[in-house]
Protein backbone atom coordinates (compact mmCIF):
# COMPACT_ATOMS: atom_id res chain seq x y z
CA UNK A 1 0.00 0.00 0.00
CA UNK A 2 2.76 2.41 0.97
CA UNK A 3 4.71 1.59 -2.18
CA UNK A 4 1.65 2.18 -4.36
CA UNK A 5 1.08 5.57 -2.68
CA UNK A 6 4.71 6.46 -3.27
CA UNK A 7 4.44 5.44 -6.92
CA UNK A 8 1.26 7.51 -7.32
CA UNK A 9 2.93 10.52 -5.72
CA UNK A 10 5.95 10.18 -8.01
CA UNK A 11 3.72 9.98 -11.09
CA UNK A 12 1.89 13.10 -9.93
CA UNK A 13 5.14 15.02 -9.50
CA UNK A 14 6.27 13.92 -12.96
CA UNK A 15 3.00 15.00 -14.59
CA UNK A 16 3.22 18.38 -12.85
CA UNK A 17 6.85 18.81 -13.97
CA UNK A 18 5.88 18.06 -17.58
CA UNK A 19 2.96 20.51 -17.32
CA UNK A 20 5.29 23.20 -15.98
CA UNK A 21 7.71 22.55 -18.85
CA UNK A 22 5.01 22.85 -21.50
CA UNK A 23 3.59 25.99 -19.88
CA UNK A 24 7.06 27.54 -19.83
CA UNK A 25 7.51 26.93 -23.53
CA UNK A 26 4.17 28.65 -24.17
CA UNK A 27 5.37 31.49 -21.94
CA UNK A 28 8.62 31.84 -23.92
CA UNK A 29 6.69 31.88 -27.20
CA UNK A 30 4.27 34.51 -25.88
CA UNK A 31 7.23 36.61 -24.71
CA UNK A 32 8.66 36.31 -28.19
CA UNK A 33 5.44 37.65 -29.65
CA UNK A 34 5.56 40.61 -27.25
CA UNK A 35 9.09 41.50 -28.33
CA UNK A 36 8.54 40.79 -32.04
CA UNK A 37 5.47 43.03 -32.13
CA UNK A 38 7.32 45.72 -30.12
CA UNK A 39 4.55 45.94 -27.52
CA UNK A 40 6.53 45.35 -24.34
CA UNK A 41 5.30 48.61 -22.81
CA UNK A 42 1.67 48.32 -23.90
CA UNK A 43 0.81 47.88 -20.23
CA UNK A 44 2.76 50.63 -18.43
CA UNK A 45 2.27 49.49 -14.83
CA UNK A 46 3.18 46.39 -12.81
CA UNK A 47 2.04 44.23 -11.03
CA UNK A 48 -1.29 45.85 -11.85
CA UNK A 49 -2.69 46.26 -15.35
CA UNK A 50 -3.89 49.83 -15.93
CA UNK A 51 -4.61 49.97 -12.21
CA UNK A 52 -6.61 46.71 -12.17
CA UNK A 53 -5.64 43.53 -10.41
CA UNK A 54 -4.20 41.68 -13.42
CA UNK A 55 -6.59 38.76 -12.93
CA UNK A 56 -9.61 41.10 -12.99
CA UNK A 57 -8.63 43.19 -16.01
CA UNK A 58 -11.69 43.40 -18.34
CA UNK A 59 -11.46 41.11 -21.37
CA UNK A 60 -13.03 43.85 -23.49
CA UNK A 61 -9.81 45.85 -23.12
CA UNK A 62 -7.54 43.04 -24.36
CA UNK A 63 -6.89 44.72 -27.69
CA UNK A 64 -3.81 45.41 -29.80
CA UNK A 65 -0.51 45.19 -27.97
CA UNK A 66 -2.29 44.94 -24.62
CA UNK A 67 -3.52 41.48 -25.63
CA UNK A 68 0.02 40.16 -26.13
CA UNK A 69 1.51 41.81 -23.04
CA UNK A 70 -1.36 41.01 -20.66
CA UNK A 71 -1.62 37.41 -21.90
CA UNK A 72 2.11 37.02 -21.28
CA UNK A 73 1.66 38.20 -17.69
CA UNK A 74 -1.18 35.79 -17.04
CA UNK A 75 0.75 32.84 -18.48
CA UNK A 76 3.76 33.86 -16.37
CA UNK A 77 1.55 33.90 -13.27
CA UNK A 78 0.29 30.40 -14.08
CA UNK A 79 3.86 29.13 -14.53
CA UNK A 80 4.81 30.69 -11.20
CA UNK A 81 1.91 29.02 -9.38
CA UNK A 82 2.63 25.63 -10.94
CA UNK A 83 6.31 25.95 -9.99
CA UNK A 84 5.44 26.74 -6.36
CA UNK A 85 3.25 23.63 -6.14
CA UNK A 86 5.89 21.52 -7.87
CA UNK A 87 8.63 22.67 -5.51
CA UNK A 88 6.56 22.06 -2.38
CA UNK A 89 5.59 18.62 -3.68
CA UNK A 90 9.23 17.77 -4.35
CA UNK A 91 10.27 18.93 -0.88
CA UNK A 92 7.60 16.78 0.74
CA UNK A 93 7.56 13.64 -1.41
CA UNK A 94 10.91 13.45 -3.21
CA UNK A 95 13.58 11.48 -1.26
CA UNK A 96 16.53 12.45 -3.51
CA UNK A 97 18.30 15.54 -2.22
CA UNK A 98 19.65 16.62 -5.60
CA UNK A 99 16.14 16.64 -7.10
CA UNK A 100 14.93 18.74 -4.16
CA UNK A 101 17.76 21.18 -4.90
CA UNK A 102 16.64 21.39 -8.54
CA UNK A 103 13.12 22.14 -7.34
CA UNK A 104 14.36 24.94 -5.07
CA UNK A 105 16.46 26.34 -7.93
CA UNK A 106 13.35 26.38 -10.12
CA UNK A 107 11.41 28.28 -7.46
CA UNK A 108 14.17 30.88 -7.04
CA UNK A 109 14.44 31.23 -10.83
CA UNK A 110 10.72 31.79 -11.37
CA UNK A 111 10.59 34.42 -8.60
CA UNK A 112 13.62 36.22 -10.02
CA UNK A 113 12.09 35.97 -13.49
CA UNK A 114 8.91 37.67 -12.32
CA UNK A 115 10.86 40.44 -10.61
CA UNK A 116 13.01 41.05 -13.71
CA UNK A 117 9.89 41.21 -15.87
CA UNK A 118 8.32 43.74 -13.53
CA UNK A 119 11.46 45.88 -13.26
CA UNK A 120 11.76 46.00 -17.03
CA UNK A 121 8.35 47.70 -17.08
CA UNK A 122 8.71 49.97 -14.05
CA UNK A 123 12.29 51.05 -14.83
CA UNK A 124 11.76 51.04 -18.64
CA UNK A 125 15.07 49.21 -19.12
CA UNK A 126 15.36 47.15 -22.31
CA UNK A 127 18.64 45.73 -21.02
CA UNK A 128 16.72 43.88 -18.31
CA UNK A 129 14.72 42.20 -21.06
CA UNK A 130 17.90 40.41 -22.19
CA UNK A 131 18.46 38.85 -18.75
CA UNK A 132 14.73 38.20 -18.45
CA UNK A 133 14.75 36.24 -21.70
CA UNK A 134 17.92 34.26 -20.96
CA UNK A 135 16.71 33.30 -17.50
CA UNK A 136 13.52 32.01 -19.11
CA UNK A 137 15.59 29.78 -21.41
CA UNK A 138 17.60 28.43 -18.46
CA UNK A 139 14.43 27.83 -16.45
CA UNK A 140 12.93 25.92 -19.38
CA UNK A 141 15.91 23.55 -19.49
CA UNK A 142 15.88 23.14 -15.70
CA UNK A 143 12.23 22.07 -15.73
CA UNK A 144 13.03 19.64 -18.55
CA UNK A 145 15.69 17.98 -16.40
CA UNK A 146 13.31 17.80 -13.43
CA UNK A 147 10.68 16.15 -15.64
CA UNK A 148 13.29 13.59 -16.74
CA UNK A 149 14.54 12.96 -13.20
CA UNK A 150 10.99 12.23 -12.01
CA UNK A 151 10.08 9.97 -14.95
CA UNK A 152 9.42 6.24 -14.55
CA UNK A 153 12.21 5.23 -16.93
CA UNK A 154 14.77 7.25 -15.00
CA UNK A 155 13.67 5.79 -11.66
CA UNK A 156 13.91 2.27 -13.07
CA UNK A 157 17.40 2.90 -14.43
CA UNK A 158 16.14 1.90 -17.86
CA UNK A 159 18.39 4.22 -19.82
CA UNK A 160 20.97 2.23 -21.77
CA UNK A 161 24.61 3.30 -21.40
CA UNK A 162 26.22 5.02 -24.39
CA UNK A 163 29.65 4.06 -25.68
CA UNK A 164 32.21 6.79 -24.87
CA UNK A 165 29.41 8.56 -22.99
CA UNK A 166 31.81 10.86 -21.16
CA UNK A 167 33.32 12.23 -24.37
CA UNK A 168 29.90 12.54 -26.00
CA UNK A 169 28.61 14.28 -22.87
CA UNK A 170 31.48 16.79 -22.95
CA UNK A 171 30.80 17.45 -26.62
CA UNK A 172 27.09 18.01 -26.00
CA UNK A 173 27.82 20.22 -23.00
CA UNK A 174 29.99 22.49 -25.18
CA UNK A 175 27.26 22.52 -27.83
CA UNK A 176 24.68 23.48 -25.19
CA UNK A 177 26.89 26.39 -24.14
CA UNK A 178 27.25 27.51 -27.76
CA UNK A 179 23.48 27.46 -28.28
CA UNK A 180 23.01 29.42 -25.03
CA UNK A 181 25.55 32.01 -26.20
CA UNK A 182 23.79 32.23 -29.55
CA UNK A 183 20.48 32.85 -27.82
CA UNK A 184 22.14 35.56 -25.74
CA UNK A 185 23.37 37.31 -28.89
CA UNK A 186 19.90 37.01 -30.40
CA UNK A 187 18.24 38.39 -27.25
CA UNK A 188 20.59 41.37 -27.28
CA UNK A 189 19.72 42.05 -30.91
CA UNK A 190 15.98 41.71 -30.31
CA UNK A 191 15.90 44.04 -27.31
CA UNK A 192 17.76 46.82 -29.08
CA UNK A 193 14.56 47.37 -31.11
CA UNK A 194 16.74 48.52 -34.01
CA UNK A 195 15.16 46.36 -36.70
CA UNK A 196 17.50 44.44 -38.97
CA UNK A 197 21.05 45.77 -38.72
CA UNK A 198 21.79 43.86 -41.96
CA UNK A 199 18.77 43.74 -44.31
CA UNK A 200 20.08 41.16 -46.81
CA UNK A 201 21.11 37.49 -46.66
CA UNK A 202 23.32 35.57 -47.33
CA UNK A 203 25.26 38.72 -48.25
CA UNK A 204 25.76 41.62 -45.85
CA UNK A 205 25.08 44.90 -47.61
CA UNK A 206 26.03 43.12 -50.81
CA UNK A 207 29.38 41.87 -49.49
CA UNK A 208 30.73 38.78 -47.76
CA UNK A 209 31.84 40.98 -44.85
CA UNK A 210 30.19 44.39 -44.44
CA UNK A 211 32.13 47.63 -44.64
CA UNK A 212 31.64 49.37 -41.29
CA UNK A 213 33.99 52.31 -41.74
CA UNK A 214 32.55 55.66 -40.58
CA UNK A 215 31.89 56.71 -44.19
CA UNK A 216 30.16 53.40 -45.00
CA UNK A 217 28.01 53.61 -41.85
CA UNK A 218 26.99 57.13 -42.82
CA UNK A 219 25.88 55.95 -46.26
CA UNK A 220 24.09 52.93 -44.80
CA UNK A 221 22.14 55.09 -42.36
CA UNK A 222 21.17 57.59 -45.05
CA UNK A 223 19.51 54.74 -46.92
CA UNK A 224 17.96 53.31 -43.75
CA UNK A 225 16.51 56.72 -42.87
CA UNK A 226 14.96 57.02 -46.32
CA UNK A 227 13.35 53.59 -45.82
CA UNK A 228 12.04 54.56 -42.40
CA UNK A 229 14.44 52.27 -40.53
CA UNK A 230 16.30 53.00 -37.30
CA UNK A 231 19.97 53.93 -37.91
CA UNK A 232 22.44 51.09 -37.30
CA UNK A 233 25.83 51.20 -35.62
CA UNK A 234 28.94 49.21 -36.51
CA UNK A 235 28.55 47.29 -33.23
CA UNK A 236 25.00 46.24 -34.16
CA UNK A 237 26.10 45.15 -37.62
CA UNK A 238 28.97 43.04 -36.31
CA UNK A 239 26.72 41.58 -33.63
CA UNK A 240 24.44 40.29 -36.37
CA UNK A 241 27.47 38.95 -38.22
CA UNK A 242 28.53 37.18 -35.00
CA UNK A 243 25.04 35.66 -34.86
CA UNK A 244 25.44 34.35 -38.41
CA UNK A 245 28.93 33.00 -37.73
CA UNK A 246 27.80 31.29 -34.53
CA UNK A 247 24.93 29.68 -36.44
CA UNK A 248 27.46 28.18 -38.85
CA UNK A 249 29.62 26.94 -35.96
CA UNK A 250 26.62 25.31 -34.29
CA UNK A 251 25.57 23.62 -37.54
CA UNK A 252 29.04 22.14 -38.03
CA UNK A 253 29.21 20.95 -34.40
CA UNK A 254 25.75 19.35 -34.52
CA UNK A 255 26.51 17.68 -37.87
CA UNK A 256 29.79 16.25 -36.52
CA UNK A 257 28.07 15.10 -33.34
CA UNK A 258 25.32 13.34 -35.28
CA UNK A 259 27.88 11.74 -37.62
CA UNK A 260 29.90 10.44 -34.70
CA UNK A 261 26.86 9.13 -32.82
CA UNK A 262 25.56 7.30 -35.90
CA UNK A 263 28.96 5.65 -36.38
CA UNK A 264 29.08 4.29 -32.81
CA UNK A 265 27.53 0.83 -32.72
CA UNK A 266 26.91 0.81 -28.98
CA UNK A 267 25.21 4.19 -28.66
CA UNK A 268 21.59 3.87 -27.51
CA UNK A 269 18.73 4.47 -29.90
CA UNK A 270 17.49 7.51 -27.95
CA UNK A 271 20.74 9.41 -28.51
CA UNK A 272 20.83 8.41 -32.19
CA UNK A 273 17.29 9.59 -32.84
CA UNK A 274 17.68 12.90 -31.02
CA UNK A 275 21.02 13.68 -32.61
CA UNK A 276 19.30 13.43 -36.01
CA UNK A 277 16.32 15.46 -34.76
CA UNK A 278 18.71 18.12 -33.46
CA UNK A 279 20.43 18.30 -36.84
CA UNK A 280 17.03 18.72 -38.53
CA UNK A 281 16.15 21.47 -36.04
CA UNK A 282 19.36 23.34 -36.89
CA UNK A 283 18.53 23.21 -40.60
CA UNK A 284 14.98 24.45 -40.01
CA UNK A 285 16.33 27.14 -37.70
CA UNK A 286 18.70 28.34 -40.42
CA UNK A 287 15.76 28.55 -42.81
CA UNK A 288 13.71 30.52 -40.29
CA UNK A 289 16.64 32.87 -39.71
CA UNK A 290 16.91 33.57 -43.42
CA UNK A 291 13.13 33.97 -43.68
CA UNK A 292 13.21 36.45 -40.78
CA UNK A 293 15.56 38.65 -42.79
CA UNK A 294 13.79 38.21 -46.14
CA UNK A 295 10.42 39.03 -44.51
CA UNK A 296 11.90 42.16 -42.90
CA UNK A 297 11.57 40.59 -39.46
CA UNK A 298 7.90 39.59 -39.67
CA UNK A 299 6.69 39.11 -36.10
CA UNK A 300 5.38 35.55 -36.44
CA UNK A 301 8.45 34.35 -38.33
CA UNK A 302 10.84 35.99 -35.86
CA UNK A 303 8.93 34.46 -32.96
CA UNK A 304 9.04 31.00 -34.53
CA UNK A 305 12.80 31.44 -34.99
CA UNK A 306 13.18 32.37 -31.32
CA UNK A 307 10.93 29.55 -30.08
CA UNK A 308 12.80 26.92 -32.09
CA UNK A 309 16.04 28.26 -30.62
CA UNK A 310 14.60 27.66 -27.15
CA UNK A 311 13.66 24.11 -28.14
CA UNK A 312 17.18 23.51 -29.44
CA UNK A 313 18.64 24.57 -26.09
CA UNK A 314 16.10 22.34 -24.36
CA UNK A 315 17.06 19.31 -26.48
CA UNK A 316 20.78 19.98 -25.98
CA UNK A 317 20.29 20.25 -22.22
CA UNK A 318 18.32 17.01 -22.02
CA UNK A 319 20.82 15.17 -24.22
CA UNK A 320 23.68 16.38 -22.02
CA UNK A 321 21.85 15.11 -18.96
CA UNK A 322 21.02 11.85 -20.72
CA UNK A 323 24.65 11.23 -21.65
CA UNK A 324 25.79 12.10 -18.14
CA UNK A 325 23.34 9.61 -16.71
CA UNK A 326 24.52 7.00 -19.22
CA UNK A 327 28.04 7.48 -17.93
CA UNK A 328 26.91 7.15 -14.29
CA UNK A 329 23.94 4.91 -14.96
CA UNK A 330 24.53 2.22 -12.34
CA UNK A 331 25.23 4.62 -9.50
CA UNK A 332 22.20 6.78 -10.20
CA UNK A 333 19.97 3.73 -10.68
CA UNK A 334 21.03 2.31 -7.33
CA UNK A 335 20.55 5.69 -5.66
CA UNK A 336 17.00 5.96 -7.01
CA UNK A 337 16.16 2.42 -5.95
CA UNK A 338 17.57 3.01 -2.45
CA UNK A 339 15.60 6.25 -2.11
CA UNK A 340 12.41 4.45 -3.09
CA UNK A 341 12.97 1.82 -0.38
CA UNK A 342 13.83 4.48 2.20
CA UNK A 343 10.74 6.53 1.43
CA UNK A 344 8.55 3.45 1.55
CA UNK A 345 9.91 2.40 4.95
CA UNK A 346 9.47 5.90 6.36
CA UNK A 347 5.91 6.07 5.04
Amino acid sequence: MMESRLALSRRGVHVLAVLATLATFILIASGGLVTSHGVGMSVPDWPTTFGYNMFLFPVSRWVGGVFYEHSHRLIASAVGMITVVLTVWLLIAEPRKWVKVLGMAALVAVILQGVLGGLRVTLIKDELGIFHGMLAQSFFVLLGIISVATSRDFLRGAWAPAMHAQRLCSWMLVLTMLVFLQLGIAATMRHQHAGLSIPDFPAAYGRLLPDTSPLAIEEINKQRTLEGEVPATAVQIWMQMAHRFMALVIFVCVALFAWRVLREVEVGGYVRVWSVILLAMVLVQAGLGAWTIWSNKAADVATAHMALGALMLFVCGRLTFRLYVSNHNEGLRCEAAADVRTAASVA
